[in-house]
């Protein structure tokens, strides 16, 4: 958006008086962030230009966010319009969490439980329902419809993964984040006192799927080891896992690798290669480690 527009959304919805100060904090893959400050109160304000091939759905993120709002699992929105992709929310005060606090077992717990939260969360009706299997055909027939690089291996891999998956029995369908990384959790736990004080961005690939789905993307975004897999399995059942869990979130924690490699191409097609330091280049580099972990899946282990 140009500036003039920013200027005129941040004026009539941010509450307060006077001229609000806008100041762009950076351009993540699908949403630009601003922070707005008006009458000594602070804002996030996102806005996107998404391609809808990348599979976000602001309509139910919308609808999602009122429960995750009410449950303090996200911040409070002042205004939203999913059609143009605006959202203006209160300001999470906090902070994210180090590459080595990731691990820390406390912490795993604090992300067990959060989840747990999450998955409790009732589903806007009718519900985005999403498996794997229709997150690979999404982004493959987005692909195929550029003239995306095809990997036959990987493909074959994934039809296998998903042929195995659906012989284990799984649970009913929850509402899931879908985008469990460190750059949208925030830890407010210093300046709230909420149960447990962990807020989330980024609401818009929520959907209805296996509650295994978002332990899979959390361990899959942070890399985690096998080991601390099966430890944040355990922290969300509040029991040992059966080895059918064990096995299902292995095979869930694949098949989310499988679709972040298949979006990051269908990014990268949709953007262009880009300079070093780019976004671009970060998730080529990503792309790069997603596929041979994909090929050499005991190298989590490592």
């Amino acid at each position: 958006m140009l500036p003039d527009e920013l200027e005129s959304i941040a004026a009539r919805h941010v509450p307060g008086e006077g001229r609000p100060e806008i100041r762009r904090l950076g351009a993540g893959l699908v949403n630009a962030t601003y922070r707005v400050q008006r009458d000594g109160c602070s804002y996030a304000m996102r806005t996107s230009a998404t391609n809808p091939h990348l599979g976000v759905d602001r309509e139910w993120e919308a609808r999602v966010l009122e429960s995750a709002v009410a449950a303090q699992l996200a911040p409070a929105s002042v205004y939203s319009d999913p059609k143009r992709g605006v959202l203006i929310s209160r300001w999470a005060q906090g902070r994210r969490w180090l590459p080595a606090e990731l691990r820390q077992p406390s912490n795993i717990s604090r992300m067990a439980e959060l989840i747990r939260r999450i998955h409790a969360l009732p589903l806007p009706a009718p519900p985005r329902v999403m498996s794997p299997a229709q997150w690979i055909a999404h982004y493959g027939e987005a692909s195929a419809q550029r003239a995306a690089a095809d990997n036959a291996a990987l493909r074959a891999a994934a039809a296998a993964q998903l042929a195995a998956l659906a012989a284990l029995p799984s649970g009913s369908r929850v509402l899931c984040h879908s985008d469990l990384h460190p750059l949208n959790l925030v830890d407010c736990a210093a300046t709230l006192d909420s149960r447990g004080a962990l807020v989330l961005l980024d609401w818009e690939y929520a959907h209805a799927s296996d509650p295994l789905w978002d332990l899979a993307g959390w361990s899959a975004n942070t890399d985690l080891e096998r080991e601390l897999q099966q430890d944040l399995l355990a922290q969300y059942l509040g029991r040992a896992p059966a080895p059918d869990e064990q096995l299902r979130l292995r095979r869930l924690a694949w098949l989310y690798d499988y679709v972040c490699l298949l979006w990051s191409e269908l990014y990268l097609n949709l953007h262009g290669a880009g300079k070093a330091g780019t976004a671009e280049e970060g998730v080529a580099a990503r792309a790069r480690l997603l596929a041979a972990r994909l090929m050499h899946p005991s190298s989590r282990s490592d």
